[in-house]
């Protein structure tokens, strides 16, 4: 327990397994959330977790609870983004359960995966000078969520309809983010194993605080660093909203967080869209944040908190 997936060894083959519970009104609002999009970003929620254990993803089991509201044909939007999500990466659909709620919509979905004997990935890992990486950009989800709420709230203030201001990347970040398939491949393809690595799902800060607690370890962050969408950034100074924090703190972003070797700096750094964050230092320094301006802080987790 305490990783994305749990590795069992069956016959020398590695399976890794992983679940996840998705709940109307704590983890999606139907309101702005289409269920095609719903469908196709619950597959994506859950094989992410199997790509950040260096796996690869194969089949899945899908339950769901549904109540009264919902037709035949809104069961089959969800089912389109379901299938949609498996065909692009691969997956097979191949059991699950349906049963009644009284009241909304539960998701639950267990992905399998396979992994080469010994090429599993933890989080318990990471080791003193290691670099610290991600991939793609952050923060855009958050901002997304951010713009979809605002909007949801004119609309039941006002009745007007919503205006996204043409922030279709951040609302798709969203919505109907991806997995980074691509990233494991680049791993096995330049032979690169990362020590620690999960997925992006609470937020930059929280991610690298599970890093550093389970490999007991700290680490040095650089902000100059971070990985920012431009959209993303212009958006969040017209809300007067900081992008560091945006970044550091909003979850769903679905890109991998890692450590690797200093040896594989090259290799990391070719790749434009992997990007080096920061180190790995001995437990007792602490987990730094360096501003732009030179200033040290603690890295603090503000992101999504389950039971909260």
């Amino acid at each position: 327990m305490g990783d994305d997936g749990a590795v069992i060894d069956h016959f020398g083959r590695q399976t890794v397994l992983s679940t996840d519970l998705l709940i109307e009104g704590i983890h999606f609002d139907l309101m702005y959330t289409p269920l095609k999009h719903l469908g196709y970003k619950s597959v994506i929620a859950n094989i992410s977790d199997i790509y950040a254990m260096n796996a690869t993803p194969t089949q899945i089991l899908l339950s769901i609870a549904i109540s009264n509201k919902f037709s035949v044909e809104a069961l089959d939007e969800f089912y389109a983004g379901i299938y949609a999500a498996c065909d692009k990466y691969d997956v097979d659909l191949v059991g699950g359960d349906t049963t009644t709620s009284q009241r909304g919509f539960v998701i639950s979905i267990t992905a399998i995966g396979e992994v080469a004997p010994d090429m599993y990935v933890k989080r318990d890992g990471a080791k003193v000078n290691d670099l610290v990486c991600v991939s793609g950009d952050l923060g855009g989800a958050f901002l997304g969520l951010t713009i979809l709420e605002r909007e949801k709230k004119i609309f039941e203030e006002t009745g007007a309809q919503p205006d996204l201001e043409n922030r279709a990347y951040i609302v798709g970040r969203l919505l109907k983010p991806e997995a980074r398939k691509d990233v494991i491949e680049y791993f096995a393809e330049h032979k690169i194993t990362p020590t620690s690595m999960m997925d992006i799902s609470d937020g930059l800060s929280s991610e690298m605080l599970h890093i550093c607690k389970q490999s007991n370890v700290g680490c040095v962050l650089y902000e100059d660093k971070l990985p920012l969408n431009e959209d993303s950034k212009d958006f969040a100074y017209k809300l007067e909203l900081d992008p560091t924090a945006c970044a550091l703190s909003g979850g769903e972003d679905y890109e991998l967080l890692f450590t690797v070797s200093q040896a594989d700096h090259e290799k990391i750094a070719a790749n434009n869209g992997l990007s080096i964050i920061g180190y790995i230092t001995e437990a007792e320094k602490g987990k730094t944040f360096i501003t732009r301006g030179g200033n040290k802080h603690e890295l603090v987790a503000q992101g999504w908190n389950h039971l909260k």
